[in-house]
């Protein structure tokens, strides 16, 4: 499903972009012609989003004020918001018994709260305008669960409550919102979950991806992080107007079990 044309050129506010899939979604809303906030943690994040020709913005999303500067960022540079993207997200593997209060205070404020704070803030813009698009990236954790990871999948199913409500709450503004659900991507964060998951269940990191990673998946092998971008601009163009509250699965088949 791909989004090859925009009627009018949209300004995008998307988070987690320094690589994987938020930095797919920055080169193809640039290839759209949107204009594009990428916001990061990461200062190399600056240079993958010149390089696809968006402007760059440095925040830890962890902390509400960063949230509401990145949104304040993107209405001075291009006049508004039409279209976030929430993505940007961490991940901690470790049973519930031993896992850190603190690790999961900042997935929570992370990949939850930074979700409603952004889309708070950049609401009013999308009213006035009469027209938005909110698109939370989820996970196939939001649909079902698995051991050693408590605070990303509450984050992830908490995303789905948010999306819907904001869904309700903007039908009649104009505004929609939807969740796309991988499974697992070739991206930095599931590479670096692969030795963390190998000491959990005692296995060779190979072992992880084949009994662990695929094992409930149809299709045996990873997403790349453009097909989660085609997804991505579908949901934020005029074609996709009547849709919103949805959840959108790519799960290589995990969820028809």
């Amino acid at each position: 499903m791909t989004a090859t044309n925009t009627p009018t050129p949209r300004v995008a506010l998307v988070t987690g972009t320094s690589s994987g899939i938020g930095e797919a979604v920055v080169k193809k809303f640039c290839e759209l012609g949107h204009q594009v906030l990428a916001v990061d943690f990461n200062p190399a994040g600056k240079a993958v989003a010149e390089a696809a020709g968006a402007a760059f913005f440095q925040a830890d999303l962890t902390d509400a004020d960063a949230c509401h500067a990145a949104v304040d960022d993107a209405i001075k540079r291009f006049g508004g918001v039409d279209i976030l993207v929430n993505n940007a997200g961490i991940q901690h593997v470790a049973p519930i018994e031993e896992f850190p209060e603190q690790k999961w205070r900042q997935i929570i404020d992370l990949m939850l709260t930074a979700p409603f704070l952004l889309t708070q803030a950049a609401w009013p813009s999308m009213r006035e305008k009469g027209w938005g698009r909110i698109i939370n990236v989820a996970s196939v954790h939001a649909q079902v669960a698995s051991p050693g990871k408590s605070a990303y999948i509450s984050a992830k199913h908490g995303m789905i409550g948010l999306t819907k409500t904001a869904a309700l709450e903007g039908g009649d503004q104009g505004i929609t919102a939807n969740a796309i659900c991988p499974a697992y991507v070739k991206t930095p964060l599931v590479d670096n979950q692969i030795a963390d998951q190998a000491k959990m269940h005692g296995m060779e990191e190979q072992e992880v991806i084949e009994k662990i990673m695929l094992k409930n998946a149809a299709v045996k092998r990873l997403i790349d992080p453009s097909e989660v971008a085609e997804m991505v601009a579908y949901l934020s163009s005029d074609l996709a107007g009547a849709v919103t509250g949805s959840s959108w699965n790519i799960d290589l088949g995990w969820t028809a079990q």
